[in-house]
This record gives C-alpha cells, sequence and structure tokens, in this order.
C-alpha cells in the first residue's frame, strides 16, 4: 500500500488542480470570451471562430501530437501524469459549463478567473507532470532554459492566444483582458511554485561566536560556517557566522543569539531554494 501511494500520491493534487482550473475557466472566463491561454484557450477561439465542437473536445484532439512529443522528450511519468491531467481538464471543462454566475464586471472576471487558473496550475506543475497541452511546451522550454521560470514561459507563449481572442471575438478589449488574466496567472504560478521554498539566511557578528555558533548546531540543528572579516572602525578581526535556517525557526535564532550576547549584530535575510544538508536535494526536474 505503501508503494502504491508512494507512485501515485500525485495524482490527487492533479485531479484538485485541473478541477480548479475548469471552474475557474467556466465561471469567469468563458462566459465573457476572455482567454485564459493554453490550449484550452486556443480551443475557445476555434470554437468561436468555427462554431464547431466544444473547447473539451478540441484540446484533446490538439493535444496529441504534443503528447506524442513530451512523452519522448520527458519520459513515462510525465507522458502518462500529463494524460490524466489532459483528459480531466477536459472532462471537468465539459462537466462544469452550465455554471453561470450573475453578471459580473470583466475585470474582476479576469483577476478572479486568472487567480483561479494559477492556482490550479500550479499545483498541478508541482505534481511533476502537466495538464497536457501548452504545459508540455513550457516543461519543455523550462528543461532547455532552466533561469526561466515557469509563470514567464506561460505569459509569453500565451501572448499570442490573447491577440488572437481579439481577433476572432472582434473585440479588442477582449485581448486586454486576456493579457491581464495571462499576467496575473503567470504570478500565481511563480507564487505557488516557488514561495514555500523560501528558507532564511542569518549573518551574525558577535565576540561569543564559538559560543553561538555551538547552540545554533546543538539546539537548532543547523549547520554553521565562520567568515573571517573584520571591523571598520577598529580594525579589528572577527569571525561571522552564516547559517541557513528553516523560517519556522527565526524566532528561535534570535533569542538563541540575544540570551548569549545581547549585543550580537544579527542580519537576516531571504534565501531562495537553499539545496544541500538538512534542506533538498538537487534535481534536474527542478523546476
Amino acid at each position: 500500500m505503501k508503494q502504491i501511494w508512494k507512485d501515485w500520491k500525485w495524482l490527487p493534487m492533479v485531479l484538485v488542480g485541473c478541477l480548479i482550473v475548469a471552474v475557474g475557466f467556466d465561471m469567469f472566463l468563458l462566459p465573457n470570451g476572455i482567454n485564459g491561454g493554453g490550449l484550452s484557450g486556443l480551443a475557445m477561439v476555434l470554437v468561436e471562430w468555427t462554431g464547431l465542437g466544444t473547447v473539451g473536445i478540441l484540446s484533446i484532439m490538439m493535444n496529441v501530437p504534443l503528447f506524442i512529443l513530451g512523452g519522448k522528450k520527458i519520459g513515462k511519468k510525465f507522458f502518462f501524469g500529463s494524460l490524466i491531467g489532459m483528459v480531466s481538464m477536459s472532462v471537468f471543462i465539459d462537466l462544469f459549463d452550465f455554471i453561470r454566475l450573475p453578471e459580473i464586471e470583466p475585470l474582476l472576471c479576469s483577476l478572479y478567473g486568472g487567480v483561479m487558473i494559477g492556482l490550479g496550475m500550479g499545483l498541478v506543475f508541482m505534481s511533476g507532470v502537466s495538464s497536457g497541452g501548452s504545459d508540455i511546451i513550457v516543461r519543455l522550454v523550462k528543461m532547455s532554459y532552466p533561469n526561466f521560470s515557469i509563470g514567464t514561459i506561460t505569459l509569453t507563449m500565451d501572448l499570442i492566444i490573447a491577440v488572437l481572442t481579439g481577433i476572432v471575438f472582434k473585440d479588442f478589449t477582449k485581448t486586454l483582458y486576456s493579457i491581464l488574466v495571462l499576467v496575473v496567472t503567470s504570478k500565481v504560478i511563480d507564487m505557488v511554485l516557488y514561495s514555500f521554498d523560501y528558507s532564511k539566511v542569518a549573518l551574525i557578528i558577535s565576540a561569543k561566536h564559538s559560543e553561538i555558533a555551538d547552540a545554533i548546531c546543538l539546539k537548532l540543528d543547523r549547520g554553521v560556517t565562520f567568515l573571517n572579516g573584520q571591523g571598520y572602525y577598529h580594525k579589528k578581526d572577527m569571525k561571522v557566522i552564516l547559517t541557513a535556517i528553516r523560517r519556522r525557526q527565526m524566532a528561535e535564532l534570535k533569542e538563541l543569539v540575544s540570551n548569549i550576547d545581547p549585543n550580537a549584530f544579527v542580519i537576516i535575510q531571504e534565501a531562495h531554494q537553499v539545496l544541500g544538508d538538512g534542506f533538498r536535494r538537487y534535481s534536474k526536474d527542478d523546476l
């Protein structure tokens, strides 16, 4: 049972993420002709242009060649996981198409729709797979250009779909609203993916550096590095403590240092993606 859960623990996150995206799309974007990008957004444009099919069905049809490409480049888990995500997304979009809210200001629909789609897509990406379509392209681009964030790549690719929305619907304001959705979506995706991966780095200057270092190692179970420094005014050599800690340990660290040396000089700053012993390990599949 444990092995089965280990192999499939990503599945609930994918399904929940796809559900959130679909509901956000059907509630806020589709009724107002506002595009959220991706293949579902392109499918919406094609449905409006041709009058044929549904968003869900066209999304599935366009996904086939991308899945062949993605499966060869990224691997079996990504292929089958994204297949589940793609089918779930398409089914959910058509399933909840009946949802209609009272008339709402398009600006609010763009904002709330963008937040829901960004939240849902962030959960899907966190699971290590995708919902198919342009997400496969995004993941492949991320593999080739790891310095770009997922949100930035997604935003760049979806801008052209936003322009097509204005052309097909013959209303340029829809393009402007769609661009707003894309910007909000990309920011929320990055928040979901990266905001939970922040730690703290502390620089501590104290004459009692050895005592403080011992306490950090013993009580906080964190490593310590001594940096060689020199005070400018007195030209006195000193040891500067460098340590990385979890956010939840910040208050404990400050209390620990204060108890040993109330006059210690402490600088605490954000640290994004701390890798190594006591934190997480680097993986080539990291987003």
